[in-house]
């Protein structure tokens, strides 16, 4: 299937997930970072910027995303864009910048070699 044949088709515009994991065993994980406030922050912010529903974004929780030393983690689908953020700040220009004008933030990129 041709790439504009499957965004023709696509529910969603944008999908954003967030890695939400926390280890047991004390391994580093995106939950010891505050994952979950910024999903929270930024599930409200899509919310609030009318950005959210069918035909444009989807805010979503994931597991274990496997980059753990980049931690925390979100990954933004269909451009598979993979940020590192630190604070809340982080997640409004992510909003602002990426998902409502599609405008990749490159000092949040996470380093390709990064894993877990």
């Amino acid at each position: 299937m041709n790439t504009q044949k499957a965004a023709d088709t696509s529910y969603y515009e944008r999908h954003i997930f967030f890695c939400l994991n926390e280890r047991k065993n004390g391994e580093a994980c995106c939950a010891q970072f505050n994952a979950q406030e910024a999903f929270d922050r930024c599930k409200s912010q899509v919310k609030m910027a009318g950005l959210a529903g069918p035909g444009k974004v989807r805010v979503n929780k994931a597991g274990c995303l496997d980059r753990c030393a980049g931690g925390p983690i979100a990954v933004v689908y269909p451009e598979a864009v993979w940020y590192t953020y630190v604070d809340l700040q982080d997640i409004d220009e992510i909003v602002e910048s990426h998902l409502k004008n599609g405008e990749v933030v490159t000092r949040l990129l996470t380093p390709p070699d990064i894993g877990r």
